[in-house]
């Protein structure tokens, strides 16, 4: 039950952090890929400036920053866009 609650809560993280790039890698299960993806970044990048975790959701001992695992999901979905599509993100889009 704490693996399904932790899979519903990767995918909206992972489709919010994808709707704030404005690029859409795919459907539900990328959406669920992109949010864990988007974890570890927001991980990362928390440790390395010293920041704390906003919104930490603890499930089953591991504890998912919902704030950095958007913002890392953004940043994932950004950089994926710029090496599939080849064009600037945040060029407006023709």
């Amino acid at each position: 039950m704490e693996f399904l609650l932790l899979l519903i809560i990767a995918a909206i993280c992972g489709a919010i952090g994808q709707s704030i790039a404005g690029y859409s890698l795919g459907g539900c299960l990328i959406s669920t890929v992109v949010g864990f993806i988007g974890a570890l970044i927001g991980k990362w990048l928390a440790a390395k400036m010293g920041l704390t975790f906003i919104l930490p959701v603890e499930i089953n001992g591991e504890t998912f920053p919902i704030i950095w695992s958007i913002l890392g999901s953004a940043l994932f979905a950004v950089a994926i866009g710029v090496v599939t599509r080849g064009q600037n993100p945040f060029r407006g889009k023709s």
